[in-house]
């Protein structure tokens, strides 16, 4: 890769993250991506300002063949549209060689989630470690469970909720996610109280769950470690609880109850409907569920 070309991807970086208000890691994965791209096609002397239909689809053959799962190599696809589209609304170049290269395709697999049974015993646990003030960092877990399963919100914008996102005697938060776009969403009469409780505890500062590190609020890692520290002692295998397993709870949870799909998009954040659309299994299941009960043919 030439020095022009880093010069190129760094300047489409620095579009992303002023004018579209890229996170970070989406930065340093696009990074990693348009380098490898770069880098394979520079291995067969042609230049990203001259890359054809022909290079775009043979570099996508090329992690097929490496073994590299459909929906890593969609990524890789996506961060390759939108530089080449950057190059042409720069006028670099006339053309934008994978306007007609189709995505490489994978069943998307259902979310993994955890019963309301199994998610009441997380819940349970932790109010009742939170309660005994000789375990640190028991509330601080507490109210972090109960805020993610109130909220479905990603694991990053939790721990990077500042103070000011509480609402209104906190019965609702303003969620800064993807793009740094808010939305407002309410949380239940637990997590409000669990919040309240927590605030009461904290010294003045800007961050919900501040912490010692660089960015000055809790890592998601640390918060993973102790969620699964915590899954152990309610008798839940911790390889099957993650932050994001939770956020697949409250989805699938919701719709269960007869939540509009559109509702639980705009509160998970999600830009398009058709990500929310994992979910219709909750749905397909619901529905069954409902015919075989009032069809009046249904016993025969």
């Amino acid at each position: 890769m030439s020095r022009i070309e880093g010069h190129l991807i760094d300047a489409f970086l620095e579009m992303m993250s002023a004018e579209r208000g890229a996170a970070a890691n989406t930065i340093a994965a696009y990074r990693r991506d348009l380098v490898d791209y770069a880098s394979t096609l520079a291995r067969k002397g042609v230049a990203l300002t001259k890359a054809s239909r022909q290079e775009v689809v043979g570099f996508l053959e090329g992690l097929k063949a490496e073994g590299l799962s459909a929906s890593s190599s969609a990524r890789k696809l996506s961060a390759i549209r939108q530089f080449h589209k950057f190059l042409c609304a720069d006028g670099i170049r006339p053309d934008d060689p994978t306007r007609i290269v189709a995505s490489p395709k994978a069943q998307r697999a259902l979310p993994k989630v955890l019963s309301v049974g199994e998610i009441a015993r997380l819940l349970t646990t932790a109010e009742a470690e939170a309660n005994d003030e000789s375990a640190p960092g028991a509330l601080r877990l507490y109210v972090l469970l109960e805020l993610l399963y109130a909220t479905g919100m990603r694991v990053s914008e939790l721990v990077s909720l500042k103070r000011a996102a509480v609402m209104r005697d906190a019965s609702f938060l303003t969620i800064r996610g993807k793009g740094n776009k808010e939305r407002i969403v309410p949380v239940t009469d637990r997590a409000r109280d669990a919040i309240r409780a927590w605030l009461a505890t904290l010294e003045p500062g800007i961050f919900l769950f501040p912490a010692k590190g660089e960015d000055g609020y809790l890592s998601r890692q640390v918060f993973a470690r102790d969620l699964k520290d915590l899954a152990g002692r309610a008798g839940i295998a911790s390889a099957r609880v993650t932050p994001h397993v939770l956020r697949h709870a409250f989805a699938s949870h919701l719709l269960a109850g007869g939540a509009d799909l559109r509702v639980v998009q705009t509160l998970l954040g999600h830009a398009d409907i058709s990500t929310t659309q994992i979910y219709t299994h909750v749905l397909d299941e619901k529905l069954r569920s409902l015919v075989e009960t009032h069809h009046p043919l249904a016993d025969d």
